[in-house]
C-alpha cells in the first residue's frame, strides 16, 4: 500500500492534484485544508497517503498532516461514510473545529457541512465521540483560522458564491485579498483582488 508520496506538484485543483514521483504521475484526492497548504505548481510536495482499494479502482487520498489522515480514517470507519464524503467533511471543517463538534454533539455545526445530513451527523457523534479522545488536536485558538468577516467582506463573499465559487475557497480568497493589502479596500477593489487570487 502507498502510505507516503514525495515529489513535484504537476497539477493543482481544489480537491485533486497530480504528483510527479520519478516520472510517474500520481492522482491524489485532497481536502481543501491540504490544498491551501500546498505550494505552487512545480514545487516539491510531500503527502501522507491513504490508499483506498475497490474491485474496480485504486484511489489515493492525500493529507499534509498525519493528524488529518488519522481523522480521515476515523471518519471513513463510520457506517455510510466513504472516502469522498470523508474528504468533503474535512474540506468543510478543519480538524481543530471538527473534533470538538463531534465530541460536544454539535449537530447544527456538523450538518452545516455540505453532504452531511442529520442522520450522518448523529452517526459521527455516536461512533466517534469516544474514539476521538485519543486524537490530539491543536486548540482552535492556535489552529490556522480566519478572523470574523466585516459586512463588506460578507458582501464580497456573497457575490463570489453567486458566481459559483465554493464558500470555503471564496472565504480564503477574501481574507487573503484584504490581508495582502494591509488597508481597507472598497467593495470593487476587494472583489477584483479576490477574483485575481481565485484565478491563480
Amino acid at each position: 500500500m502507498i502510505a507516503y508520496l514525495s515529489g513535484k506538484l504537476l497539477e493543482k485543483q481544489p480537491n485533486q492534484i497530480i504528483v510527479d514521483v520519478s516520472g510517474v504521475g500520481y492522482e491524489v484526492t485532497i481536502p481543501l485544508s491540504t490544498f491551501y497548504e500546498l505550494g505552487e505548481v512545480g514545487n516539491p510536495v510531500q503527502l501522507n497517503i491513504y490508499t483506498h482499494v475497490r474491485e474496480d479502482a485504486l484511489a489515493l487520498f492525500g493529507f499534509k498532516s498525519l493528524r488529518e489522515k488519522q481523522l480521515f480514517e476515523y471518519l471513513t470507519s463510520v457506517s455510510g461514510i466513504g472516502p469522498k464524503l470523508g474528504i468533503t467533511i474535512l474540506s468543510g471543517m478543519n480538524v481543530a473545529e471538527l473534533v470538538p463538534a463531534i465530541r460536544q454533539n454539535n449537530l447544527a455545526r456538523l450538518t452545516s457541512i455540505p453532504g452531511v445530513g442529520k442522520k450522518t451527523a448523529e452517526r459521527l457523534v455516536v461512533e466517534l465521540r469516544d474514539k476521538l479522545g485519543k486524537l490530539e488536536i491543536v486548540p482552535a485558538e492556535t489552529a490556522p483560522g480566519l478572523s470574523p468577516f466585516s459586512q463588506q467582506h460578507e458582501d464580497v463573499l456573497s457575490a463570489l458564491i453567486n458566481l459559483g465559487y465554493q464558500k470555503a475557497i471564496a472565504e480564503r480568497a477574501v481574507h487573503k485579498a484584504s490581508a495582502d493589502q494591509g488597508q481597507v479596500l472598497s467593495f470593487e477593489a476587494l472583489m477584483r483582488k479576490s477574483l485575481q487570487l481565485l484565478a491563480k
